[in-house]
């Protein structure tokens, strides 16, 4: 059963100011393809489509709205997700790319990069958020719910993931633009990416606080 038509339009234009709302992933994503490449953005792509996925079934499911209503659970996300982002801010400031000689490293494996991206957003409680609160707010309520949120829910993911598509192109065709050669220059642009990192998880913390 597809979704409501008459609902569409404002549900698209909704998911479109949630996902370019600078959040854990467009951060994430922004410095991996900096720093990385366009190939482990990519990579850093699907894990983050595969945690929004998991919030989709979850919603689709009922199992969002219990994560929502059981306070301890959704402190343990919370806080979980807060520092998981402290700790890739750590990460970003203390690795400098270089081994033991000076020579540049290898990026992180893909599937290493698509296990940060996942983590990255399934510890978000943004993302359960927006399923069990935003998303039943486009639905008939007089039709059955779980093939309106699937519909919905996919749509979502798509916006995503062209949003996400775009930004890692962009960052990796600009980040000739912000890598210098110069040790100092290199310093200065990895503590940018940490601090924006933990300023973003700042965000989260703060953003997601209940009462």
């Amino acid at each position: 059963m597809p979704p409501d038509f008459s609902l569409l339009i404002p549900f698209v234009v909704a998911v479109l100011l949630v996902e370019l709302t600078p959040g854990p992933n467009m951060g994430y994503l922004v410095v991996v393809s900096t720093r990385f490449g366009r190939v482990a953005g990519l990579a850093t792509v699907v894990g983050v489509t595969a945690g929004l996925t998991v919030y989709l079934l979850a919603a689709v499911f009922g199992l969002g709205e219990v994560l929502l209503r059981v306070g301890w659970l959704y402190g343990l996300l919370r806080w979980a997700g807060v520092a998981y982002l402290l700790w890739l801010a750590w990460d970003t400031w203390r690795d400098d790319g270089l081994d033991a000689e000076g020579r540049n490293e290898p990026p992180p494996s893909r599937a290493r990069l698509m296990g940060r991206g996942f983590l990255a957003n399934v510890l978000n409680p943004k993302a359960a958020v927006f399923y069990v609160a935003l998303l039943p707010g486009f639905t008939d309520p007089h039709r059955v719910f779980a093939p309106q949120a699937l519909g919905l829910g996919l749509i979502h993911i798509a916006i995503s993931v062209v949003i996400h598509l775009t930004l890692v192109l962009a960052a990796a065709r600009a980040a000739p633009l912000v890598t210098a050669d110069h040790p100092d220059g290199r310093k200065a642009i990895r503590a940018a990416f940490a601090l924006a990192l933990a300023a973003i998880a700042v965000w989260l913390a703060w953003s997601t606080r209940r009462g």
